[in-house]
């Protein structure tokens, strides 16, 4: 998944059933891998144009959720955007700023609309020849509910599951007066474990999505990974990080990249509207919005 994984429980079993997540996770990475040709999730994108092809049921519900949020236009979560990550490739070695040629080529390619479900044979068929369905956007924090749903049903309590970027807590903290977990929120302007501040939280999941994971610089210009399916180019706003706190974490993956083209006192305009839901923005200029659940469990770091 390209990034560090934690995972920490209390069981009397703590040791089996944490071996057992890992080769769950491990398992989930070798299926749902967009950039494994041997990957299941490949075998569709290979077959785009050509025929359906049935996967396992664990990733076809992934897809179907993808599709019902990714066909709204009127945010950024685009299941198919394949084509236009692997033009662009932010995050290797051999990253470049495509043509214009190029570019408009890919957005031929990426409309989820195009996506063919089957729900009673379980297929997916991408209707145009290069077409690539990634899931990235959503998969860890599918993966980290399948995970959470496995240890709560063997039992475990308290917990937490962290696969970078994405931190989902089991029950209380053991330890802590307050019984209340606390989850650094990451600087974006400086390297990996410097905090803007801490959430204290219980039973939640926070999922942040930001513009400094994966960068590219070319000609003074810096881009980022996430990406405008309207234009081709990488989303331009004055986010700088976006994290979600939520019940399932599922739900924080779906909200960090569906808006992260709006802007930031929208966002949390918006957010304060729905239930169970909770945010935090930092913009370009370091400005922190809060929604107004978060507000006595924010920590500020100076």
């Amino acid at each position: 998944m390209g990034t560090t994984i934690n995972l920490q429980i209390e069981h009397e079993f703590a040791h089996y059933l944490l071996n057992e997540a890992k080769k769950r996770l491990l398992d989930y990475e070798n299926r749902f891998s967009a950039n494994d040709a041997n990957s299941l999730l490949m075998k569709v994108n290979q077959f785009a144009g050509i025929e359906a092809v049935a996967v396992d049921p664990d990733i076809f519900e992934l897809i179907k959720i993808g599709k019902v949020y990714s066909v709204d236009l009127s945010n950024t979560l685009n299941i198919a955007i394949g084509p236009l990550i692997k033009l662009w490739k932010i995050g290797f070695s051999d990253a470049k700023v495509p043509t214009q040629a190029e570019i408009d080529e890919r957005l031929t390619l990426i409309d989820p609309n195009l996506i063919q479900l089957n729900d009673e044979k379980q297929s997916v068929y991408l209707e145009r020849k290069g077409m690539e369905i990634d899931l990235g956007a959503l998969a860890k924090g599918f993966f980290a509910d399948q995970i959470k749903h496995f240890l709560k049903k063997a039992g475990v309590k308290k917990g937490i599951i962290d696969l970078g970027g994405n931190v989902l807590l089991l029950g209380s903290h053991p330890t802590n007066p307050d019984t209340l977990w606390r989850v650094g929120v990451q600087n974006p302007f400086m390297t990996r474990n410097n905090l803007v501040g801490l959430l204290k939280v219980k039973d939640k999941s926070v999922v942040t999505s930001g513009i400094y994971e994966r960068t590219f610089v070319y000609n003074g210009e810096e881009y980022h990974h996430i990406f405008d399916s309207k234009t081709g180019y990488p989303v331009k706003n004055n986010i700088a990080s976006l994290t979600i706190v939520s019940k399932e974490s599922l739900t924080g993956e779906l909200y960090t990249t569906m808006y992260y083209q709006a802007e930031a006192h929208d966002i949390i305009e918006q957010i304060n509207q729905i239930q169970d839901l909770e945010a935090i923005v930092i913009t370009k200029n370091s400005e922190i919005l809060i929604t107004h659940g978060l507000v006595n469990d924010f920590i500020k770091v100076d």
